[in-house]
């Protein structure tokens, strides 16, 4: 799909909240089916998927954490969507630098960062080494509440 500057500004505005296919169209003076049909295209193709996300400070007992892992051989796609697929997981990214891959974590009372290495990470074999940063304060984070 070829993405040009009316696409963008779709995006712009769904960023942004929930807001109508109308809306949207009148604000950028284009038709309420031109935003529909951009919409189910992008989402259609994996580009966009429309969740609700949440801001993690705002819930009492949660946790943002970055890992940074080392794995032990070349498998780094492979290994990454293991991890992925691990409870408390918001993404993860193979990377350059001294990580091979980063992971965002969400925790939550009874499931801190002891329960995510002791019962989902050690599930995960080939892994060197890891290194956890807690995150004291963020700003912009908006993840979906996958716990």
């Amino acid at each position: 799909m070829k993405i040009d500057d009316t696409t963008i500004a779709i995006l712009r505005h769904l960023q942004r909240g929930r807001k109508s296919f109308k809306s949207i169209a009148d604000d950028l003076g284009i038709t309420e089916n031109t935003v529909r049909n951009r919409v189910n295209k992008l989402k259609d193709e994996g580009i966009l998927k429309i969740t609700g996300v949440v801001d993690p400070e705002g819930l009492p007992g949660h946790t943002m954490v970055f890992i940074g892992v080392t794995v032990t051989s070349m498998e780094l796609i492979r290994k990454a969507k293991e991890l992925s697929e691990l409870s408390g997981v918001v993404y993860t990214s193979v990377v350059t630098g001294r990580f091979d891959v980063i992971v965002q974590v969400f925790l939550k009372e009874g499931f801190g960062l002891l329960e995510f290495f002791t019962d989902e990470m050690s599930r995960v074999e080939g892994i060197q080494s890891v290194e956890t940063f807690v995150v004291y304060k963020g700003f912009n984070m908006r993840v979906p509440y996958i716990l």
